[in-house]
C-alpha cells in the first residue's frame, strides 16, 4: 500500500511495485493529462511536481513516490500564471508535451521568479517537442515571469 497526495487529494493504493507514478496517475487516478511518450524520461511529457520539484513521472516507481505531494497539470489552477501565458503566447502548437513543459516552467518559476534566459535555457533544455515551438516556449516562459511581476504572485 502507498499514500500519495495528488492534486491535494489524499489517496492510498494498492499497486505492483514496479508499477511507475506516470500509470498510477493515468490509469488508477484517471489523471490523463500527463502523457507518456518516451517512457526513459528523455523528453518530459510526463513531468509532475513531487514535492515542488519537476520529476519525470515514467521513471519513478510509485512506491519511491510514497508519501509525497504531486501536482500534475490538473492540479495547477487554471489561472496559474504559466497556463495564462501559454494562452496569450500561443504556444501550443499540437499540445503533447504542453502539460509537462508546463509543469516544468511552473516548477521554475516557483523556486526562482525572475530566471535569467541561461537559467530559462538550462531549465528547458531537456524537454523534447516534436513540434518545435521552442521560440514560443521561451517567449510563454517571459510572459509569465511578465505576469507574476505585475500582479506580484507567489505562484
Amino acid at each position: 500500500m502507498i499514500s500519495l497526495t495528488v492534486n491535494g487529494k489524499n489517496y492510498t493504493l494498492d499497486v505492483p511495485e514496479d508499477v511507475t507514478l506516470l500509470w498510477v496517475l493515468r490509469d488508477h487516478l484517471h489523471l490523463t493529462g500527463t502523457k507518456f511518450s518516451c517512457g526513459i524520461g528523455e523528453c518530459g511529457s510526463c513531468t509532475v511536481l513531487i514535492d515542488g520539484e519537476p520529476e519525470r513521472s515514467c521513471m519513478m516507481t510509485a512506491v519511491d513516490a510514497d508519501g509525497a505531494n504531486i501536482t500534475t497539470i490538473e492540479g495547477l489552477p487554471e489561472d496559474h500564471p504559466v497556463k495564462r501565458a501559454w494562452i496569450e503566447e500561443q504556444v501550443v502548437q499540437c499540445g503533447y508535451c504542453q502539460p509537462g513543459t508546463i509543469m516544468q516552467v511552473a516548477g521554475l518559476l516557483a523556486k526562482n521568479k525572475n530566471p535569467n534566459p541561461q537559467e530559462i535555457f538550462d531549465s528547458m533544455d531537456n524537454i523534447i517537442c516534436r513540434c518545435g515551438t521552442y521560440q514560443r516556449m521561451k517567449k510563454g516562459v517571459e510572459t509569465a515571469i511578465n505576469i507574476m511581476q505585475k500582479e506580484g504572485s507567489s505562484s
